[in-house]
């Protein structure tokens, strides 16, 4: 990721590419896909433990990621972001909820999903993340 981390894009071009075409070609499947979407970016830039999760996150301009809670089956994480850069009221955040599941699946070693759930008001997206001890995973 590091030779990432000294280029740029404009925010007008990612806007385009994100709110506007992905939503445009996908249609009604926007979701589901940018789900599996997601996962498969995350197989594509391992990261082996939350710490990387997190960095990933403020590396690809997705916004400020942090661990909210840890129970022994899940847990929470908080997405925060400039309000003008976040969008939380038009855009989906499936592709991240995907990454961040198949991150945590190779980190536990066993079937994981994550939800996404907008809080507006708070300008958040929190992500509830499950993994299940008895789906081991290869």
């Amino acid at each position: 990721m590091t030779s990432f981390q000294s280029k740029t894009i404009p925010v007008f071009g990612y806007d385009i590419l994100r709110d506007y075409l992905i939503p445009t070609i996908l249609g009604k499947h926007e979701k589901e896909v940018l789900y599996w979407a997601g996962k498969d970016l995350a197989r594509k830039f391992p990261c082996t433990d939350t710490q990387l999760i997190i960095s990933f996150f403020q590396d690809a301009g997705w916004g400020f990621l942090t661990l909210d809670k840890e129970e022994k089956d899940g847990c929470t994480f908080l997405l925060t972001n400039d309000i003008d850069l976040l969008k939380i009221e038009e855009r989906s955040f499936r592709l991240e909820a995907g990454f961040i599941a198949q991150q945590i699946q190779g980190i536990k070693g066993c079937l994981t999903e994550c939800h996404d759930e907008k809080r507006e008001k708070q300008h958040q997206v929190l992500f509830t993340v499950k993994w299940d001890k008895k789906e081991t995973i290869e």
